[in-house]
């Protein structure tokens, strides 16, 4: 009896968070994998989680901002296991801080990562996929890309830049066999406020972002989101929004962008300030930042959010 072909996954930011899980779903649907982020040691703990859990994995450290790295990675996806048939572009980062503490690099940044490196990744896997009429696209961009919130505005830049592209990335590709889905989630626990970056009075930055990140009527359980994703994304749907609130989040904006605008606006001064000595706003990641809080208020309220942290190989990197 002929086995049936191989499948095959590629996953970018796939060595923690929301990365590994969508990897780990995918796996347990019986695809090979090929796995990227750009912190080699990061991306083969992931690659040693999933072959412990029995999955078939090669691991490519790739920086998605290097269209070389892009070109090489791609060409190691398809050339695995004879075809590509899933793309998974998840890779990104996040800034917190007030806008006074933010630099033009740092929106550099994030454009690079979370709008070009889509870009680069798609356009690099395409012409397989053209050849082969068939495959799934899917994009995770944010309801940051739906809504602009204040002290995150380097990543909403760039996640707005991505949802415009999926959405018309899926236009593009209407009939030719390849199907885009938008991932626009809320909030996820994740761990991710332990990578994240902090600006500005970063201690309170931390604060806010790490327990609206863990409290379960805010965030989602980010395996319930990973197993949403990859389905959403097999089926070929054109967009799946998850949690309550970005969903309420997106059609506010959608139906009254004016009236959004201004609650924004109301939330920016309940948020932390610039720091009153500009020395003080270098940002700091936010294992950091964590170290120096010593609220137990914070602590529990975040408790979730570090257990996730820990399940989800969100440990700081060797030296930083």
């Amino acid at each position: 009896m002929e086995e049936p072909p191989t499948r095959t996954a590629l996953v970018t930011g796939a060595s923690r968070g929301l990365g590994l899980l969508v990897a780990r779903e995918l796996a347990r649907r019986g695809y090979s994998l090929v796995l990227c982020a750009r912190t080699a040691e990061d991306l083969y703990a992931a690659r040693d989680d999933l072959t412990a859990r029995g999955a078939d994995v090669l691991a490519v450290p790739c920086d998605v901002r290097n269209a070389q790295e892009v070109e090489h990675l791609v060409a190691r996806a398809i050339g695995y296991r004879g075809g590509l048939d899933v793309v998974v572009n998840v890779a990104g980062i996040i800034q917190v801080g007030p806008l006074e503490s933010v630099t033009l690099d740092e929106f550099r940044d994030a454009l690079d990562t979370m709008c070009l490196g889509p870009v680069q990744v798609t356009l690099a896997a395409l012409p397989h996929l053209r050849e082969r009429r068939s495959g799934r696209i899917i994009n995770v961009t944010s309801i940051g890309g739906k809504v602009a919130v204040p002290h995150i505005l380097p990543y909403s830049v760039a996640k707005f830049g991505a949802v415009g592209f999926s959405e018309g990335l899926r236009a593009e590709l209407a009939g030719s066999g390849i199907s885009v889905t938008t991932v626009v989630p809320g909030l996820m626990r994740t761990g991710s406020h332990v990578r994240a970056s902090f600006a500005g009075q970063s201690t309170k930055e931390y604060g806010w972002f790490s327990a609206a990140a863990s409290a379960p009527l805010l965030s989602m359980d980010a395996e319930r989101a990973a197993r949403r994703i990859v389905a959403a994304g097999l089926a070929g749907r054109a967009e799946v929004t998850l949690t309550p609130a970005a969903i309420l989040g997106a059609r506010l904006a959608g139906l009254m962008p004016g009236t959004t605008s201004r609650l924004l606006g109301l939330v920016r001064p309940l948020l932390p300030g610039p720091p009153a000595d500009a020395g003080q706003a270098v940002a700091e990641p936010g294992h950091r930042a964590q170290a120096r809080t010593e609220s137990r208020v914070l602590r529990a309220l975040t408790t979730m959010g570090r257990s996730a942290a820990q399940r989800f190989n969100q440990r700081r990197a060797t030296g930083t």
